[in-house]
């Protein structure tokens, strides 16, 4: 049997908080498994994040000072407030040329799609930021991610779309499924051209 694709999305609805203890579970697993792990949210949820790996019996504190854990609420990946998937892919890279520089096994992120957008709100970028992400992964088999999906803070369409970008599903730390509406990014040279813009 395969393995789980590395990309994979997680759409969870009501509280934040209540998708915080199954990525904590993931990202020690990851830990665990020698990899440099980042956690990309909100003020709030990142203060959470912490004290919920705390409570599973992470120093927290320790992995954040020799860089196995990284936290942020910053978004440099915006560009005057705008959501940039040139920045954002980029961005991606260099923390992953860093974590195997660093010596780690690879890079695990996970960062949230309506915090990650900021104040725009443009999904409409979203698909094409997905399907850049795919991308890269399929060149860079050293990264593994969660994409999470908030149900109430995103429109039902572009959660839909959202998910078909993704060839698995996230269900907790024990549990993801292959997606089996996952549409494989098939670009004319026309498409492919709208896809890579920034």
């Amino acid at each position: 049997m395969d393995p789980i694709p590395r990309h994979r999305c997680f759409v969870y609805e009501g509280a934040p908080s209540s998708s915080l203890n199954p990525l904590a579970k993931t990202l020690c697993q990851k830990l665990n498994a020698g990899y440099r792990c980042m956690f990309l949210n909100s003020a709030p949820m990142v203060a959470g994040m912490r004290s919920c790996l705390a409570s599973l019996g992470v120093d927290v504190q320790h992995e954040l000072r020799r860089g196995s854990l990284i936290t942020s609420s910053e978004r440099e990946h915006l560009v005057d407030g705008v959501f940039s998937i040139g920045k954002m892919i980029s961005s991606l890279e260099e923390a992953l040329s860093l974590a195997l520089i660093d010596g780690y096994k690879g890079l695990f992120a996970s960062g949230d799609m309506t915090w990650e957008f900021g104040s725009e709100k443009n999904f409409a970028k979203l698909v094409k930021y997905e399907w850049r992400l795919e991308d890269f992964f399929r060149k860079h088999p050293e990264l593994c991610a969660i994409c999470q999906y908030h149900v109430n803070t995103l429109p039902p369409d572009i959660v839909r779309q959202g998910v078909m970008t993704h060839p698995a599903i996230f269900v907790n730390e024990t549990l993801s499924m292959v997606n089996p509406r996952f549409v494989h990014p098939v670009y004319s040279p026309g498409h492919m051209n709208e896809a890579l813009e920034y």
